[in-house]
């Protein structure tokens, strides 16, 4: 994570790869990672998908930024942002984004109780360009 340092980062949490939310979700973050890019921030996406199944959905997608697995539910559980229950299954991250700063702070915070909302990008992109 060294080639990290220094970086703002978005962190958007999303509930699972393929489906049609997160698939926009993370193809629109494809397209406007210049502005990301622009800001300083590094930008991974994170689910309790498996990392298999996150490698292709990455490699089908065109993602280019990083997708980390979370499959067993620790970061989730670390950012408050997994349901108990989702769609009859235990433990499923909830769609949230978070900037932390390069120093580690967290400077903004949205979990979504909607799988089928978005966060607030807008918010996103005036927090990182004010860091």
């Amino acid at each position: 994570m060294e080639q990290y340092k220094g970086k703002n980062v978005l962190l958007l949490f999303f509930p699972f790869a393929f489906t049609g939310t997160c698939t926009a979700e993370l193809c629109s973050t494809r397209d406007d990672i210049a502005s990301y890019n622009n800001s300083n921030a590094q930008v991974f996406g994170i689910s309790i998908d498996t990392r298999f199944t996150l490698g292709k959905f990455k490699a089908e997608q065109n993602l280019n930024f990083p997708l980390l697995s979370d499959f067993n539910k620790g970061v989730s559980t670390a950012y408050g942002c997994l349901y108990e229950t989702f769609l009859g299954m235990n433990g499923v991250s909830k769609r949230s984004a978070f900037v932390i700063d390069k120093d580690g702070i967290v400077r903004y915070a949205e979990i979504l109780d909607n799988a089928s909302d978005l966060p607030n990008f807008v918010a996103v992109k005036e927090v990182l360009a004010g860091l």
